[in-house]
């Protein structure tokens, strides 16, 4: 039985992140209000609700954001949504597919199945999903599998980065097995402000002074996404934590990809985003992680913020920088 302290921090706990996602449902509304006729405008055209499995469900639907005014075959990037595992989707993120679409690339903006009622690793495996069908279709929208970025922010910065752990490492996951199946290494990661370890969410009290309910945020996050689970093996489970896997010093076996992981100075997940490049730089990858001062969590989205602007055009920089080697590459073969 639970104690009556048990009861009132659970309480608690459920109280402060009802409230919090209310307000990010109600933004999330808000943003699914928008005519369409407002992306041609800018020269984008969309495909929407393409399913990227046999399921039929909502969760495993992904939009497609085409420029119509570049020649193909264009760079391809994969995004993958944030939202605490719990919510959001790619309605809520429309923004993001159109920003890429505008620098030339052909965007797939997926869905995926979220906790507590999909706790992991349900999200990873549609996302392994997702990036197989990429893989396999996008030239059909005029995309280059061989020039692929995968991006997202918070925790889709955490399913993209496993993505990578379960293309670069021989992982016994069916799951991992199939994305590494579609034979396409993605050449790039944006990993922006990711909660890169769902495990041990302590270790943001012990080096913060956080919030109650900021704490509390961390805890449901957690016990949503990763709950007790007797029977999963440890080794499938650390993929909830690539982190760790990147930390612990195993050589991947086929090359990782460059990264770009921006931060906010003031964003709690600071520390996970600098243990990544870290660890990152120890195995030999290219990870670049600037931090930007006075900036808050996913800053990137508030787009009219002079730091956001910064950061947009670094990250692409830092983007055609790499694409354009690899084409010369393949050109020069």
């Amino acid at each position: 039985m639970q104690t009556a302290l048990e009861t009132y921090v659970r309480l608690r706990r459920r109280t402060s992140c009802s409230v919090i996602e209310g307000l990010c449902t109600g933004l999330a509304n808000a943003g699914r209000i928008y005519p369409a006729i407002r992306l041609e405008k800018y020269g984008v055209r969309v495909s929407r609700n393409v399913p990227y499995t046999t399921t039929g469900r909502t969760s495993h639907l992904l939009d497609v954001y085409r420029p119509r005014h570049r020649s193909g075959p264009l760079p391809v990037c994969l995004y993958v949504h944030g939202g605490g595992f719990r919510i959001l989707s790619k309605d809520t993120h429309w923004l993001m597919g159109l920003i890429f679409a505008l620098q030339g690339y052909v965007v797939f903006n997926i869905n995926y199945r979220l906790a507590p009622r999909h706790p992991f690793p349900a999200a990873l495996e549609d996302t392994c999903d997702a990036f197989a069908w990429v893989a396999r279709n996008a030239a059909r929208y005029g995309g280059d599998p061989e020039r692929m970025v995968l991006a997202g922010e918070s925790a889709g910065a955490n399913l993209i980065t496993a993505l990578t752990v379960a293309l670069c490492y021989d992982r016994p996951e069916d799951f991992a097995r199939r994305a590494r199946a579609a034979g396409v290494l993605p050449r790039a990661v944006v990993a922006a402000c990711g909660i890169l370890q769902v495990s041990d969410c302590e270790r943001f009290s012990r080096r913060h002074r956080l919030p109650p309910f900021v704490r509390d945020m961390f805890q449901e996050i957690s016990e949503s996404y990763l709950p007790p689970d007797p029977y999963a093996a440890p080794q499938t489970r650390e993929l909830a934590d690539p982190l760790l896997v990147l930390e612990s010093g195993r050589r991947p076996d086929r090359k990782l990809p460059v990264f770009f992981a921006p931060v906010g100075a003031r964003d709690v997940l600071l520390d996970d985003t600098r243990r990544l490049r870290s660890a990152l730089r120890k195995l030999g990858a290219v990870c670049e992680a600037p931090i930007y001062s006075g900036e808050l969590h996913a800053f990137l989205a508030y787009v009219w913020r002079k730091s956001a602007k910064v950061c947009w055009k670094t990250l692409f920089d830092f983007l055609s920088g790499h694409l354009h080697e690899l084409k010369q590459a393949v050109s020069a073969a």
